[in-house]
């Protein structure tokens, strides 16, 4: 036995019965006369005994064969030996009908998925066309399965579908065909291994770009010393390539060090930065300083209006007043019209530290609005910003620490569900009272990326992975320990933590596209939505409706003189 993972499910959905039954088992590979084979077999069942065998149905009582048959979720298939010809069927209890035992040289593919917020499973297809039953790991462990069927076959990302996996032989005829079925080069495949050994370089530059060290172990002569397998890991997101349509397997991301990152002094000079009008004579350079060292109480009331949207940056003081009139009667003539108001749940974690700095309940309201703005999709019945949050956070942490990811994935917490709240309501519950102030204030700045709070996520997980990696934590105990952690972090050390790893990542040469378009580094800069012309619009915007307010008023009066 090479590998064995407990904790590995069928899910038979058993039609007649109309009940989902679940099975539990092993998932084991074994080297049986050399011949390497995936198995599973069920939990009441050791395997030990397992069949090499792959199935097919057995049709009613007589027990004829039907090899075209996709078994899907039924349950009314049965263990049939192919490997030889004159074996009778092997006798199996129950549950043990669901056994199967393939080959790895007949594995043609697997699909690796998972359900929204759930588990992983994966779907596994022989090269006869037949899917296996799909195997849902309750306790994790693809991760580690995959790692261990590379010792055998290689596992080559398919261009066009992210989770499919195409299973190749480690042997170089097989690459070679696999080459040849990409039409990377011009003149066929069939020599490729030998010419790539000899000139690499010739070799492959008419059809890539780079080579990874996957290629290069895979493409090594075996009799040589340094021989060894591929340590592909197919969960990480791949890199563009030059070649259109194909993309590249990587290694993982080579990062450098992370640098040392010093926090300023909180924001406190405010008129330093106003016109003799009023206006900010530099926005870029207010977000900077607060990002940097937050403001100072007795500003803060200021400038969260500013960087909340209820004052545009380029407007005057004059302006201001106009706006805020405006903006009183609006809500005012807004909460006459309101019946009721329904706010789900977190929303009031969002307002108490608004109405705190402001004391003031027209303001308070208009902040929340732009608040919203920000967070509003967190809120919504789908959850699927929610859920892209959280793939995306897992996106970042897999570049950054692939064995903290591989021990939440094979403890079935691998869809880091338990940083939902975090997200949800940006750490409203996790840090102390003051501290959420600042820490609001930074994001608000939207520096240095939109998503900065997924890196102060990281950030947390990251301080934390000596403690879980180093205990005996499953599922349940993982959950208890992120939650104990409200109220015990500190927020300086986080917020430079963050920082440091987004420069780290940034400063990385081959980073990955996902880790790129989660950063905002693969988005085009050219937006013009804080351009001095946008904020002036905004300004503008506002005062005519302060103005059609005053003539609407103006009328209404008129109307109801005597």
């Amino acid at each position: 036995m090479i590998f064995e993972k407990e904790g590995v499910y069928l899910h038979t959905n058993a039609k007649r019965s109309n009940q989902d039954t679940t099975i539990p088992g092993f998932i084991r590979i074994v080297e049986r006369a050399g011949v390497p084979a995936l198995e599973w077999s069920p939990l009441e069942d050791d395997g030990r005994n397992a069949p090499a065998v792959l199935y097919s149905r057995k049709d009613g009582e007589g027990g004829e064969e039907d090899t075209n048959f996709d078994p899907g979720y039924e349950p009314d298939w049965a263990v049939i030996s192919t490997v030889k010809k004159d074996r009778e069927h092997v006798p199996v209890k129950e549950s043990g009908q669901w056994a199967f035992s393939l080959p790895l040289s007949e594995l043609y593919s697997l699909r690796r998925a998972r359900f929204s917020l759930g588990r992983n499973f994966l779907v596994l297809t022989s090269r006869g066309g037949h899917p296996l039953p799909p195997l849902h790991f309750h306790r994790g462990g693809t991760r580690e399965l995959l790692r261990a069927l590379q010792h055998y076959i290689i596992l080559d990302q398919s261009p066009v579908d992210g989770r499919l996996f195409l299973a190749y032989p480690l042997d170089s005829g097989a690459l070679s065909q696999s080459f040849d079925k990409l039409h990377l080069l011009d003149d066929g495949g069939s020599d490729l291994v030998s010419r790539f050994i000899h000139d690499p370089y010739a070799t492959t530059f008419g059809g890539f770009s780079k080579v990874t060290n996957f290629f290069r172990a895979a493409l090594r002569p075996p009799d040589s010393p340094a021989h060894s397998r591929p340590a592909q890991d197919p969960s990480l997101p791949s890199q563009p390539d030059d070649e259109p349509g194909f993309e590249l397997i990587t290694c993982g991301v080579e990062l450098g060090p992370r640098p040392d990152v010093t926090r300023g002094r909180p924001l406190g000079n405010w008129e330093e930065f106003l016109d003799s009008e009023g206006r900010v004579k530099n926005p870029e350079k207010v977000k900077e300083l607060v990002f940097r060292g937050g403001i100072t109480p007795s500003l803060r009331k200021e400038i969260w209006k500013f960087l909340l949207g209820f004052y545009p940056w380029n407007s005057t003081t004059k302006e201001r007043e106009d706006i805020l009139r405006v903006k009183t009667d609006e809500y005012f003539r807004m909460k006459v019209q309101w019946k009721s108001v329904s706010y789900v749940q977190g929303m009031s974690d969002l307002l108490s530290p608004i109405l705190f700095v402001t004391q003031n309940e027209v303001e308070s309201f208009w902040c929340l609005t732009g608040f919203m703005e920000l967070v509003h999709q967190n809120f919504e019945e789908s959850q699927e910003a929610m859920k892209q949050q959280l793939l995306q956070l897992s996106v970042l942490l897999k570049a950054l620490d692939p064995e903290l990811c591989d021990f939440l994935d094979s403890q079935d917490s691998g869809s880091l569900c338990f940083c939902f709240r975090w997200l949800l309501i940006w750490f409203k519950r996790e840090f102390s009272f003051e501290d959420i102030l600042i820490l609001w204030e930074v994001l608000w700045t939207r520096l240095p990326c939109d998503n900065f709070h997924l890196l102060i996520a990281c950030a947390i997980l990251q301080s934390q992975r000596g403690e879980l990696i180093g205990s005996d934590h499953d599922f349940n105990t993982i959950l208890k320990h992120i939650n104990e952690l409200t109220m015990k972090l500190d927020l300086l050390s986080m917020l430079r933590g963050a920082e440091a790893i987004y420069l780290q990542l940034v400063r990385c040469k081959d980073l990955p596209l996902k880790v790129q378009q989660v950063l905002g580094l693969y988005v085009p800069s050219s937006s013009d939505e804080e351009s001095p012309d946008s904020q002036s619009s905004e300004t503008q915007r506002l005062l005519a409706q302060s103005q059609a307010a005053a003539a609407a008023s103006s009328s209404a009066c008129g109307s109801s003189s005597p």
